[in-house]
Order: structure tokens, then sequence, then C-alpha cells
């Protein structure tokens, strides 16, 4: 059976595609060439499929969430704040899985940081 190999691509409608790039590159540093390629460090990706009725994403018209691993989730939550990012006041700590915080982007978009277990 043939099968894939990881994650190829996540794509965001926005209202000003340059402002969101900007912000994800600005607030993130998520460093990505002028067709969008990103080279992520290895390490674990986490698909998983939520009810229909979850507040998880946030707003219930946010049919999937974007979950970013960091290596220091207090030290991204701190950089987020002092630029004026909307961060979720909440962490949460899930034994053997790790740490969690939560951001929202520019366009409404929950974004998920997590800090591997």
């Amino acid at each position: 059976m043939e099968r894939v190999l990881g994650i190829g691509g996540y794509f965001l409608r926005a209202t000003d595609p340059a402002a969101l790039s900007a912000w994800y590159r600005d607030c993130l540093g998520l460093e990505a060439d002028e067709n969008g390629l990103w080279r992520p460090e290895a390490g674990p990706t986490v698909f998983a499929t939520f009810e229909a009725g979850t507040d998880y994403f946030g707003s219930r018209t946010q049919q999937t969430m974007l979950n970013f691993r960091v290596r220091d989730l207090d030290a991204m939550l701190a950089q987020l704040r002092a630029q004026g990012a909307d961060v979720a006041e909440a962490t949460q700590d899930l034994e053997g899985v790790g740490r969690f915080g939560w951001v929202t982007d520019p366009e409404g978009n929950r974004i998920e940081l997590w800090q591997p277990a």
C-alpha cells in the first residue's frame, strides 16, 4: 500500500496574504522562501481528529488547527506577547506528551504551540 510521507503543506486563506505571511515570520520565526517552502526541524507530528462540536480550536467556524513544535513554550509565549499577539492566558501540561499554549493570528486562526515532553 502506498502511504503519505509527511505534511506537504498547510494553506490559509487571508484578506492580506503578505501581511499574514509577515506575521508568521516576525512573530513565530517561520522562515519560508518566496514560494512558501519551509524546512522545519525533524520531529514528531500529530494527526488527530476531533468531534465536530469541539471548542478546542477556538471558533467553531475554524475547521482545522495548526500546531507548531517549539523548544521553549514560555519563551515563545513571552515573545508573542511582547509583539502584541493575541495569546491565551492558560497553558496545558499533559504528562508524557508535553506543554501546550495558544495564540490567535491576525486573521483569527487559533494556533497551538507544543513543547514536546
